[in-house]
This record gives C-alpha cells, structure tokens and sequence, in this order.
C-alpha cells in the first residue's frame, strides 16, 4: 500500500522552487512597475504548485508506460518504477491534479480581472488548459512532444515568456515588452535544468527512443547548448536591470548565479555524461534560479 512518503516522493516537491520562480518574477516586476496585487500572487503560487505536480505525475506515469524508467536509467528511482505506486494510483493522482490545477488557475483568473474583462477570462483560460495539456503530453500519449525533441520549446514557453508575462499581466492588465527579458531569464534557466536531466539520462533515453534535443544533437553539442542558455539568461535581466536603472545595488541577483560558474567548468569537462553529479548539479542551477527571483525582488526594495 502506497503511504503518505511514497507520494510525497512522487510530488517531487524540489523542482517546486523552480515552477515558483517565474511567478516570483513576473510578481516582482508587477510590484517594480506599481501594479503588485497579493491575491493574484498567493493564487498564481497555488496554481504553480499544482501545475507542477501533475508534470511530475504525468512524467512518472509516461515513461514507465513506455519503459523509459527502467534498470538502466540513472537517475534516482521513480514512483512507478520503484514499485511503491501502480500505474492504476498514478492515473487517479493525474486526473486528481488536473482538476486542482484547472480549478486553482480558473479561480486566479476570475479573482485576477474581478469577474469582468470576458475575452480576457477566455484567453488565460485558454492557456491555463494549454498549460495543463503540456503537463501532461510531455511523456503521455503515443505523440508525447518529450520524445520528440520538442521539451526544451516547452518548457521555455511555460516556464518562461507565459508564467513570467502571464503573471505580470494578472497583475498589471497590460503587456510590457521589456518584462520579455527577465522572462527569458526564467525561460532559459528552466530548460539547462531539463537539458541537464536529458544529459544524463542521453543512453538510456536513446537506447529507448526517446529523442530529446539532447539525443538529436549528441552530448558534445549539447554542452555547449548548456553553456549559452545559462550565459544568456544572466545577460538577459542584467541588461533588463541596466535598462530600467543602473544602479550598482540592483544588480545583487547576480550573486545567484555564482554557483553556476563551477557548474558550467564540470560540463564542459565531463567526458560521459551520465557521469555527471546530476543531483547536485540540478540542485545548483535550481535553487540559483530560485535566489535570483528572489534576490531580484530585493534589488527592487532596496
């Protein structure tokens, strides 16, 4: 019988600061610009959560149905695979954090435009449902987009460009063109933490025809993939933060991205990826995507 650990585990509760930071930011911003409301953002929090946590049902639930996760992947033993949850417990949880999450983000949207503004209601709705169908056709369905390179597009988009100015925009009911730059900030660090995962799981993942970018491109390339998409997500709020004020203090958020520099020298120089320390390392560019949303709201109250 499954117990309140095994689905605790299954949750897989640290990725969580990372689907929060890109709420964090784009709340950052509303609040920089004058527009922050705190029921949008303890709503949009709420939401994160439960979007997450289907992602991580969804892709337990996938790739053991497609025998991805089995004796050979690397990485620590999932839910199904490990045999604590049957695929049958997994289905309901999946259906379960479906409703939450279209419940949660249906209950933001409304609180967010006060119930008026209908095209509006029906666009984020929209989205919301976009969200959720990405959740879960990453590693579910015969035409799952995680199999086919596509993962890296996705979790750009979602983590990125639409949590960060969709957020803002519940916040402040208008679109600025400059939050695109923290929001590919949010955007690329997300995915160097899936191309991370794909790194090392790129035997496996190739062995079973699961071809992530990773796979299509090859290790080496990918690396170096690695390497811009973290370079360019610094440049991105730093050159967003010399923009909208040049003050030396505001560009405290840097210090989160110190770990990132050892991080980057053990990639370029890990001969096999399946070599690489992938928890600590995921660890690394996680919560330093967690401390720089934060560290940019600071910079801001200061």
């Amino acid at each position: 019988m499954s117990t309140v650990k095994d689905w605790l585990s299954a949750f897989r509760l640290r990725t969580l600061p990372l689907a929060f930071s890109c709420i964090i930011m784009g709340s950052a911003v509303a609040y920089q610009k004058g527009f922050f409301k705190w029921n949008v953002f303890v709503l949009s929090i709420l939401t994160a959560l439960f979007l997450q946590i289907l992602s991580n049902l969804a892709n337990d639930y996938g790739d053991a149905k497609k025998g991805t996760d089995n004796e050979n992947r690397i990485g620590p033993l999932r839910a199904i695979q490990s045999g604590s949850i049957t695929l049958i417990q997994m289905k309901k949880a999946i259906v379960i954090a479906v409703i939450l999450s279209f419940v949660s983000g249906l209950f933001l949207i409304l609180n967010a435009f006060n119930y008026q503004a209908f095209w509006n209601i029906v666009l984020f709705v929209l989205l919301g449902v976009l969200a959720i169908l990405a959740a879960l056709n990453y590693t579910v369905g015969k035409k799952a987009y995680g199999y086919n390179g596509l993962g890296d597009l996705s979790v750009f988009l979602f983590f990125g460009l639409i949590g960060v100015l969709g957020s803002f925009f519940l916040h402040a009911m208008n679109i600025d063109l400059s939050v695109l730059l923290p929001a590919t900030s949010i955007g690329l660090l997300s995915v160097a933490v899936l191309n991370l995962n794909n790194l090392r799981d790129y035997s496996n993942d190739k062995a079973c025809g699961k071809n992530t970018l990773v796979v299509k491109i090859g290790v080496e390339r990918a690396k170096k993939y690695h390497v811009i998409i973290l370079i360019s997500a610094v440049l991105c709020t730093a050159f967003y933060t010399f923009l909208n004020s040049g003050k030396i203090i505001d560009f405290i958020f840097l210090i989160a991205f110190a770990p990132l520099f050892p991080h980057i020298k053990k990639v370029i120089k890990i001969e096999q990826a399946n070599l690489l320390m992938v928890d600590a390392e995921l660890k690394k560019i996680a919560i330093s995507t967690f401390l720089f949303s934060i560290l940019f709201w600071i910079s801001i109250l200061i």
